[in-house]
């Protein structure tokens, strides 16, 4: 999904580092950009949960469809509507790409799934929105595997923080399991879900 907005800028407008390289700008002008940016911005209770919808959209990077989807089927679920939308959204094939270590952000997540180079349960799936279910079995395809970004995301170097218990990942192998599907303190989200259902609730 292509963002006209430098990420940088996006980051700040949010209040949260969207990527790794993010962090360093985003701790040195932690505040929105633009030359009021400094300014105390009268901040309305409509305008707290539409920033808090705009911050989980961005660390998925997902279109407001796909997140009102999402809520959609998070409210028809028996749990907590804010907990059960997180879990949907981590259910999805370039979150969990991402979750794996595979990739070392979501946009770049997204790019690996699109330009083909995964296979879940043995078939090439090239949709990032594809939700998977306990016991799937994700894996880079056997001719992406020599390509140098799949040989640094074998040696580790985005695993960590974003690894997730949920799954069960062969890092050397580039295959990764889901064994079942995530709770909220597990997902590496930064957001006040329940915010989120308030505004799609008003």
């Amino acid at each position: 999904m292509n963002q006209s907005r430098p990420k940088v800028r996006r980051s700040r407008a949010l209040g949260i580092p969207l990527t790794p390289k993010d962090v360093k700008y985003f701790e040195r002008r932690p505040f929105p950009p633009g030359q009021h940016g400094r300014a105390r911005p009268k901040v309305s209770d409509y305008k707290v949960r539409l920033l808090e919808k705009q911050r989980l959209k961005a660390q998925y990077n997902i279109r407001e469809s796909q997140l009102r989807a999402a809520f959609d089927r998070a409210v028809r679920r028996p749990g907590k509507t804010g907990e059960e939308l997180i879990a949907d959204l981590e259910t999805r094939l370039d979150a969990l790409v991402l979750r794996a270590g595979f990739a070392r952000t979501i946009y770049q997540a997204r790019q690996v799934v699109t330009h083909q180079h995964v296979n879940v349960n043995g078939k090439r799936v090239d949709r990032p929105s594809a939700r998977l279910r306990p016991g799937d079995v994700i894996e880079i395809a056997e001719r992406s595997r020599p390509k140098t970004p799949f040989q640094i995301a074998a040696a580790g170097a985005h695993a960590g923080e974003r690894t997730a218990p949920y799954l069960d990942t062969d890092l050397p192998g580039l295959r990764t399991r889901l064994i079942r599907l995530p709770l909220r303190q597990e997902i590496p989200v930064l957001c006040d879900e329940q915010l989120i259902v308030e505004f799609y609730s008003r």
